[in-house]
């Protein structure tokens, strides 16, 4: 298994850089399909966010999908346990998930009705951008987008992609359907999914 670390805003000594070579290599019992993970590390100038000061993403590439998690803590090695114990659990429910799944289909849920947020009625509110948005008030200081590549899957695999990513939603293609479609987590239910006509016949 392949191990690449790149810094932002921080230098990185040879004795951490094994370190974390030698606590990913743990990972391999949970995943044998791991062939690369790509460790980004990132020092947090705000002092205002001390306890967040080191920010570490680990994303795993295999033959299967790809895995991500990410920790903040004090210091890189807290930081780094955090997430490797995070990859860890993604890891072990998408493998007790897939276990299941065999045995029986995950009930699927409906999407609850959405109801329109109430108005506060203050016109004074300031607007500003944001990336390509229009942010009213205290908005998300951060726009992180990304984009990745779409390959019809069935919900079962959506499902499982889910739990390796760490997520509660999962944007994805209905390999039966063709059409997009989000799984995500439900409270008091397993799961729930929302797909999108685009023929807007209904």
């Amino acid at each position: 298994m392949d191990v690449v670390v790149t810094a932002r805003h921080c230098e990185l000594s040879e004795r951490f850089r094994d370190h974390v070579a030698d606590k990913l290599g743990r990972l391999e019992k949970h995943d044998h399909r791991i062939m690369r993970v790509q460790v980004e590390v990132e020092n947090e100038r705000n002092p205002r966010q001390a306890d967040r000061a080191v920010r570490i993403e680990l994303t795993a590439y295999s033959k299967g999908p790809v895995i991500r998690a990410e920790a903040a803590a004090v210091d890189k090695m807290g930081a780094l346990d955090l997430a490797v114990d995070k990859m860890a659990a993604q890891m072990r429910r998408a493998n007790d998930r897939k276990v299941r799944a065999h045995r029986s289909r995950p009930s699927i849920g409906e999407l609850p009705t959405a109801t329109e947020p109430e108005s506060t009625g203050d016109q004074d509110v300031p607007e500003r951008k944001v990336a390509s948005m229009t942010v009213t008030g205290d908005g998300p200081p951060v726009v992180r987008e990304k984009v990745h590549a779409a390959r019809p899957m069935t919900l079962d695999q959506a499902l499982y992609e889910m739990e390796l990513v760490g997520h509660d939603f999962y944007l994805f293609v209905d390999q039966d359907t063709h059409r997009p479609a989000v799984v995500y987590r439900r409270k008091g239910y397993d799961y729930g999914v929302i797909a999108l006509d685009m023929n807007g016949t209904h």
